[in-house]
Parts: C-alpha cells; structure tokens; sequence
C-alpha cells in the first residue's frame, strides 16, 4: 500500500464590511499540479469566509492525504490547533463562557472535510508577502467583488 499524498493549502478569506459581501481563496499544490478555488458571498463574516476557504480545499480532495494548512486566521488555526474546537464539542456547542459557538455549521462541515487526513495547521501572518498567501487574498476579494455572489445559507438562514 502507498503511502498517502502530501498537499499544501493555503486559503484566506475576505469581507467588504463585516459582516458584508465576502468571498473566499484556496490554492492547493501537490508536486508540479495547482489548483486555485475561490467563490463570492453577498452577505457574510470574515471568519466564515477564512473557514469556508480551509474547508472547500479539503473538500476538493479525492483521497486520504497528509496535509499542511497555511492560513492568516488565527481563529481558524487556534480552534484546530490548540483544542478550541474540541472544547466546543464537550460542552455541547458552547464556549467556555457558555455561549452558543459561533458558525457551527462550518465546524461540522469542517470535522466531515478533514475526517480521513492527516493534517498540519499553521498559522502564516497575513500581507507579508508570502506569494501564496498573497494569492488567496487576491481569490478571496475578487470573489468578493464579483458578480453572481451566492447566499450564505449558514449565515442569512
């Protein structure tokens, strides 16, 4: 048996107001091969979207893999990181103050994405210069602007 691919994401995510019309960015690398996703959203947050970007890279892989997640979100990378997310879990979807945790159903949808992978999560400063991270912004504002913006169910609903 092979062992598992490893991929790189990096993601980032963008809100013109907050909340207000937001979009995200992912560019996923493995060997030579890239792949950039991104999309648009009328009304959402700056934390949905930075989430939204990790987990549609994640969900944009056909198999169990070893992945390294870069992310400027320290809300997203704390929450996987140093065991937020699971803190969350035990109390029923509540924060350690007892309040309802914030964007629920993007946790699920995450805990379903990476079920199966082996993943990394760092954490890079953001508007560094750091030229994959840079292009994620520039997905996540294009998206943001664009067009034909989706609802965010999650969010509106």
């Amino acid at each position: 048996m092979s062992a598992s691919p490893s991929v790189t994401i990096y993601s980032d995510g963008a809100c013109l107001g907050n909340p207000g019309p937001g979009g995200y960015g992912s560019v996923l690398l493995f060997g030579h091969h890239r792949k950039e996703l991104s999309a648009g959203f009328r009304r959402t947050t700056n934390n949905r979207m930075e989430m939204l970007g990790a987990i549609v890279g994640f969900e944009a892989l056909t198999k169990p893999c070893h992945v390294e997640l870069w992310s400027d979100s320290q809300y997203l990378i704390h929450a996987m990181d140093k065991g937020w997310l699971a803190g969350w879990q035990k109390r029923g979807w509540r924060t350690s103050s007892k309040e309802p945790v914030k964007n629920k159903d993007l946790w699920l949808r995450m805990l379903a994405a990476i079920e199966g992978h082996k993943v990394r999560w760092q954490w890079v400063r953001g508007h560094t210069g750091n030229p994959e991270n840079e292009r994620c912004d520039q997905l996540a504002v294009a998206a943001a602007h664009g067009g034909e913006l989706q609802d965010d169910v999650g969010y509106e609903g």
